[in-house]
């Protein structure tokens, strides 16, 4: 892997990239306007929407495991009574075998569709699909061992087995399958679920064919890779890297350099240089969904005795609840204001500026945040300040102005990036 895809596999990438193009809007040459003297409301908003969800101020990171503590966490339960019995490795081993394929599908699900829980639950968008992610793990169907150790004697063994995620499980799932364990119907439509069946048999291929890093066919083999190369003390831009590089080729349709697929990268022409066509100076990362499956990582393999340091060095996510917060708010506005009714995709000018104004935002309200709590980056990283925090807010703000909770830009997603 050469010096440039290394770049924009980073942190460091991401944060580089957002800024350049934070610098083109103080000149004046995007499609927003920045009001920086709007930054210290903002924060305080955010501080009252933490003081509001953890009192204690004891915030948790922004991963996965949130959206399954919705109602009386019968699911949870469940899955602590299947773990009870393991080492913490193996227990660590069936987290990612959950969290991998469960962030995979969490896009944006649309205004309209619920999921009625195992738990009596009825609840929609990030929350129901951590659900019906758990319900569909939970009853063996994402694993090809459910129908041979349905015939056994129902043991704790018999029962682990039939929940591991395992790469002919995810390859197996189908539109059909998916959508009968999401509820998925004419009067209850999810966003993008060929998108998300897609995503879940490609990070089968994936597995399938790197046999050296899943042996066992598994998403969970890569706590042995941590293991391996990291002992028990992994950095978060290690866990990030490992992501990106080996589950890499599941994203559909992206940029290539040096024979590395991008993943959530974009071309924006005003970065470029040189002749005309594509620069891969002009890539600009987010990496919005390999983040949010690394804090998810991180807090399971934390869970389970290792230790992961360096988490505040990962950015914020670049997705429609952060960024917005910033439109809401007023931090930042449209220059011309009716281009909030256009249809946009992800790859639109429009859309990269405000997911980098919104990184450079998020640096902005946790610096804030961490002087106003008397605290640390390295204490309260941003997978808290997300938590606490933005992402909360941005909720907030947005069912105050559209009481459907839709962003206030028009996004036309495949739910593999949103």
């Amino acid at each position: 892997m050469n010096e440039l895809t290394s770049f924009i596999l980073s942190p460091n990438g991401i944060r580089t990239r957002a800024q350049q193009i934070y610098q083109l809007a103080l000149e004046g040459r995007t499609h927003f306007e920045i009001h920086e003297h709007k930054l210290t409301d903002v924060s305080d908003f955010v501080l009252q929407v933490i003081a509001e969800n953890y009192p204690d101020k004891n915030v948790p990171y922004h991963s996965r495991w949130r959206h399954y503590e919705v109602g009386n966490q019968s699911q949870l339960k469940q899955l602590r009574a299947i773990e009870q019995p393991l080492t913490p490795i193996e227990r660590a081993k069936l987290g990612l075998d959950l969290i991998l394929p469960s962030v995979l599908v969490d896009a944006g699900a649309g205004p309209d569709w619920q999921y009625s829980s195992s738990n009596s639950v009825t609840v929609g968008r990030s929350e129901g699909l951590g659900l019906a992610s758990l319900d569909m793990f939970l009853a063996g169907d994402l694993s090809h061992n459910k129908e041979a150790h349905n015939k056994k004697s129902h043991n704790k063994e018999s029962h682990r087995k039939k929940v591991e995620t395992t790469a002919a499980g995810l390859k197996a799932v189908s539109v059909e399958s998916f959508s009968e364990h999401f509820n998925v119907s004419n009067n209850n439509p999810l966003l993008g679920v060929e998108g998300r069946v897609q995503l879940l048999r490609s990070l089968g291929e994936a597995i399938l064919a790197q046999p050296s890093i899943f042996p066992n066919q598994r998403p969970g083999d890569l706590v042995d890779y941590v293991v391996t190369h990291y002992q028990y003390t992994p950095t978060a831009s290690q866990i990030l890297t490992m992501v990106i590089t080996f589950l890499g080729n599941i994203w559909p349709g992206r940029l290539m350099l040096d024979g590395t697929n991008l993943g959530d990268t974009w071309a924006y022409p005003p970065l470029r240089e040189g002749p005309r066509g594509e620069d891969a100076r002009s890539y600009v990362p987010f990496h919005k969904l390999s983040q949010w499956i690394s804090y998810s990582v991180i807090e399971t393999l934390a869970n389970n005795g290792f230790t992961v340091t360096g988490v505040e060095e990962l950015t914020g996510l670049a997705e429609y609840r952060n960024g917005g917060l910033m439109l809401d708010s007023g931090l930042i506005s449209l220059r011309n204001p009716a281009n909030a009714d256009t249809l946009w995709t992800p790859g639109s000018e429009i859309i990269i500026e405000w997911r980098a104004l919104t990184i450079c935002l998020l640096d902005k309200i946790a610096e804030q945040i961490v002087q106003s709590l008397n605290t640390t980056a390295a204490q309260f990283p941003l997978a808290k300040v997300l938590e606490g925090g933005t992402w909360a807010a941005g909720r907030k703000l947005a069912l105050q102005k559209r009481n459907n909770l839709t962003p206030p830009l028009n996004i036309k997603s495949d739910a593999t990036v949103f």
